[in-house]
């Protein structure tokens, strides 16, 4: 069991994604959601959602319907 990068998104959309991916069941987390937020850049850095790599099908096909 280890974490894999699902994909990057802005900062809005990786805590949806999150959102969404636990209500399906699939824990994932957002790195570096809080980076540069001093000063104020944080809207440029993508944050990276990231899934266990036994969930990465399914994460996948979860961010393709949403498409």
């Amino acid at each position: 069991m280890s974490l894999v990068e699902l994909g990057r998104f802005s900062r809005n959309e990786a805590h949806i994604l999150v959102g969404r991916l636990d209500s399906e069941g699939i824990d994932a987390i957002a790195f570096d959601g809080e980076a540069s937020i001093g000063d104020g850049s944080y809207l440029l850095i993508p944050v990276r959602v990231m899934v266990d790599d036994e969930d990465i099908d399914a994460a996948r096909q979860i961010v393709a319907d949403a498409a």
